[in-house]
């Protein structure tokens, strides 16, 4: 083969070489092989040195919730909230609207008056820890009646019932209806129920008393039964005579003394400010707003240093409960009176602009009538001013010590004037100048040239300033008088007793700590101006909130702190947009459950104002 042709055979050879390498390279993979058997296991390291410590975490706690227990009809507020022993809740329907025509099936009535009733069917000291929220009233009809949570309200009786039903033991003169003293003419319809206090005289029996807030004002009593399916019936019903202390009037909040008695609270009767004494326009001819007061007392003219106290129902289970004001916890306008689990200490709660926190320290046991009165001094937490976060620290002002007699003897002194007495720039009653002079510790009286009152001018210095003007008197001493509706104020008897009397009180738990709780229904005005002892943000404002304060060794109270607030205020908007439905507005009274819940009514400006419950523990 030539050498050429050698070449070319070379080359044919290779090209064909590489043609099938070339093929190969597309053509499919072959088939897997069997898998080797496992390798022997190595051997195991050595352990990893541990790492740092974490940083500790904060620790958990449930949400505070506010549950919604029921709403009231339009145009009224919730007040006498009151949990008996049984655990029975009774609240009343203040001031509904008249247009209110809805009736429902429990009661056949349409709320259109002042009502007193109860949750009925369920035991309030029997409750499951989580409740689901009774709903916001979106039907005209939900919007007129009482919807509830849990159990159904039932109507125990309705301003001017008369329980005619009943024969002698019924109401002629009508539930909630005022009459003068000497005349004997009906002076009010009074459609504003209040306090409620039951007085228990055995299971499923007792006696209702309901606070009736207008001028004048009263109080009722109705002996009520409940069967074994928790439905209520009135037995006997009756207005308490009120004849024997010169009537009542703006009888508001209140609460059961330890030993079985009601205390209801003279409130808004009171005409002082925070600048002034009670006001001189009192006796003045041309002034209306008291007419219907002295309709009560007429041909008397009314004594206003008789009225604005705290007044105890005294045989209370009697054919006839006897009423004694107890002057000796001072003259203001009274929210509510709640007595220590000692049976002497008593708080006692101002509602009003520019308000003071009172103490009564009673001389015995069960006896109100003797004792002294003390005005708190606050102070606010330093660089603090968010409502939510802010306490006060509290200590305690003696004013004076006093008896109801020697207390009425100098209010007697005032029985005699009437409006030919009033000079217009003048006064008939006590002025800050005679207050001043006592708060400096002078001798006498100033001389009416000097700014004192005709009454006293002159004459050697007592201690009326500390209970008649009891404000300006606690203020001058030095006490803080910058509460805005400083409202109801309440403790759990028992698990004060257990916290601080080391009674073992509560079953089942171990009770440590116990509070007094306080409604403020707005947190304005005073508590906002940037002045004195209390300068809040406007954050809040008329949305309010509660606060509360523990019970220390002989029920002392040295601390309050915010336990809820309502929501942020929105002045831009108007009517109810102004606090959030679903948060507090305008707290009015409080009270606290047997396991430290707390039960709150509103008198706030939502269409249907609410019963919360809600449960400090979660704090």
């Amino acid at each position: 083969m030539s050498i050429s042709a050698i070449k070319t055979f070379k080359l044919s050879a290779l090209a064909i070489s590489l043609v099938v390498g070339l093929s190969a390279c597309d053509g499919d993979d072959g088939k897997d092989g069997q898998t080797g058997a496992n390798g022997t296991q190595g051997l195991s390291g050595k352990d990893g040195t541990n790492g740092n410590d974490g940083v500790d975490g904060i620790n958990g706690q449930s949400a505070p919730v506010l549950t919604r227990l029921a709403t009231v009809p339009t145009g009224a507020e919730v007040t006498g909230a009151f949990l008996t022993e049984e655990g029975d809740l009774f609240f009343n329907v203040q001031h509904p609207s008249d247009a209110n025509t809805i009736t429902e099936g429990v009661n056949n009535k349409p709320y259109d008056k002042g009502t007193v009733g109860v949750l009925r069917g369920v035991n309030f000291n029997n409750l499951p820890k989580t409740i689901v929220n009774s709903p916001v009233p979106d039907t005209e009809e939900e919007r007129q009646v009482v919807v509830s949570a849990l159990g159904e309200y039932q109507i125990i009786g309705q301003t001017n019932d008369t329980f005619a039903d009943l024969g002698a033991k019924g109401l002629p003169g009508g539930l909630g209806v005022h009459y003068g003293i000497f005349s004997g003419d009906k002076i009010i319809e009074n459609n504003a129920p209040d306090f409620n206090g039951y007085v228990s005289t055995g299971e499923g029996e007792g006696y209702l008393f309901t606070n009736w807030e207008s001028y004048p004002g009263g109080v009722s009593r109705m002996k009520i039964e409940k069967d074994g399916f928790g439905n209520w019936s009135v037995a006997e019903a009756m207005m308490v005579n009120f004849d024997n202390v010169g009537g009542t009037a703006a009888n508001c909040f209140g609460s059961v003394s330890p030993w079985g008695t009601p205390l209801s609270s003279e409130e808004w009767i009171v005409r002082s400010t925070v600048d002034s004494t009670t006001d001189a326009s009192w006796n003045d001819p041309a002034n209306t707003s008291t007419d219907n007061l002295e309709a009560l007392t007429a041909p008397d003219f009314p004594n206003p240093y008789r009225y604005g106290y705290t007044v105890e129902i005294t045989k209370a289970t009697s054919d006839a409960p006897v009423p004694v004001k107890h002057y000796t916890i001072g003259r203001y306008e009274h929210e509510n009176s709640t007595v220590m689990p000692d049976r002497r200490t008593v708080y006692s709660s101002q509602d009003d602009t520019g308000g003071v926190l009172f103490k009564f320290i009673a001389n015995a046991d069960e006896d109100l009538s003797s004792g002294t009165l003390y005005g708190a001094k606050l102070v606010q937490d330093a660089g603090s001013t968010e409502p939510a976060t802010t306490g006060f620290d509290v200590t305690w002002i003696e004013l004076a010590s006093g008896d109801n007699a020697t207390i009425e003897a100098w209010i007697s002194e005032y029985d005699g004037i009437n409006t030919s007495d009033y000079v217009d720039g003048e006064t008939s009653y006590m002025t800050l100048a005679d207050v001043q002079a006592w708060a400096d510790g002078d001798t006498n009286y100033p001389s009416v040239a000097n700014g004192g009152s005709a009454i006293t001018a002159g004459q050697p210095m007592d201690d009326r300033a500390a209970f008649l003007e009891s404000r300006q008197a606690a203020k001058m001493k030095g006490a803080t008088a910058e509460w805005r509706k400083l409202e109801g104020i309440s403790i759990n008897h028992d698990r004060a007793l257990e916290a601080v009397g080391g009674v073992d009180a509560i079953a089942n738990e171990d009770v440590t700590a116990a509070y007094m709780y306080m409604g403020i229904a707005d947190l304005d005005n005073t508590l906002i101006d940037d002045e004195g002892d209390i300068q809040l943000s406007a954050r809040v404002k008329d949305c309010g909130g509660v606060y509360r304060a523990k019970l220390e060794e002989n029920y002392n109270l040295a601390r309050i702190e915010p336990v809820v607030m309502g929501s942020t205020y929105r002045s831009s908007l108007t009517g109810a947009l102004r606090c959030d439905v679903e948060q507090l507005s305008q707290p009015d009274n409080v009270i606290v459950m047997r396991d430290g819940r707390i039960i709150i009514g509103e008198d706030g400006f939502q269409e249907n104002n609410t019963l919360w419950m809600y449960d400090p523990k979660s704090l």
